[in-house]
C-alpha cells in the first residue's frame, strides 16, 4: 500500500521510489515478513523501530538501481530528489527542534531546496514538528543497512549472496540498530548463510 491521496499533486517521476520505499520490496513486504514470522512473540511481529523499518525503507530505493527499476533519467531524478528531500529534511528538524524555527520557516526551506509539490512539503513539516528525530532516525537507519552490506560484500567475497543478507535482515523482524548490527555481524562471521535455508528441514 502507499499513499496517493491528492495524487494530481504528485510528481509522476518519484512513483518509482516511492513504490519500491512503500509497497515492495519496502514496507508492505516487511510487514508481512515480519507477520508471518512464526518462531516470534506476537509483540516482535508487530513492534516497530524507525531505524530498523525506515532504514529498509530507503536501502530499497536504492536497491532499486541494482533492479533496473529507474528505466530512464526521469525516473532515476525521481529518487535523487527523494535523497535531497532526506538531507533537507535533516536540516528541518534540526532547525525546528534546536533552532527555534517556525512552522513557515522549515516549509520555505523544504520548498527552496527540493522538488517536493508544495502540499508534501507541508505535510512533511508538520510530521517533523510532532515526531522529533524520525528524520534522522531514517536515514540512521539506511546509513547502518549500506554499511553492513558493504562490510558483507567485502568480507564474504564471492560468497556474499544478497538474497541471504535480506532473509537474514527480514527474518530478524523490527529490532534496534545495534541489535541489527549484532545480528548481521554474526551472519557475516558465519559465512554468509541463509537463515531461511539452513533453518529448512
Amino acid at each position: 500500500m502507499m499513499n496517493t491521496y491528492d495524487l494530481p499533486s504528485r510528481p509522476l517521476y518519484q512513483i518509482p521510489a516511492l513504490t519500491l520505499h512503500e509497497c515492495n520490496p519496502g514496507h508492505s513486504f516487511q510487514a508481512a515478513f515480519a507477520l508471518e514470522a512464526p518462531a516470534r512473540p506476537a509483540f516482535r511481529r508487530q513492534t516497530y523501530f524507525s531505524g530498523y523499518g525506515e532504514g529498509w525503507g530507503l536501502y530499497t530505493e536504492w536497491l532499486g538501481t541494482k533492479m533496473g527499476i529507474y528505466r530512464t533519467p526521469y525516473e532515476d531524478f525521481g529518487r535523487l530528489s527523494f535523497e535531497m528531500w532526506r538531507a533537507a529534511r535533516l536540516v528541518v528538524d534540526t532547525g525546528l527542534h534546536h533552532y527555534g524555527w517556525s512552522r513557515k520557516q522549515a516549509i520555505d526551506y523544504l520548498a527552496g531546496h527540493t522538488a517536493l509539490a508544495q502540499h508534501d512539503v507541508e505535510i512533511e513539516v508538520d510530521r517533523y514538528i510532532s515526531w522529533p528525530g524520525q528524520a534522522l532516525a531514517y536515514k540512521l537507519g539506511e546509513l547502518t543497512i549500506r554499511r553492513l552490506r558493504e562490510k558483507a560484500e567485502k568480507e564474504l567475497g564471492p560468497k556474499f549472496d544478497q538474497r541471504a543478507f535480506h532473509d537474514t535482515f527480514l527474518n530478524l523482524g523490527s529490532v534496534p540498530l545495534p541489535v541489527l548490527e549484532a545480528e548481521m555481524d554474526r551472519f557475516i562471521a558465519s559465512g554468509g548463510k541463509d537463515p531461511l535455508i539452513t533453518a529448512a528441514p
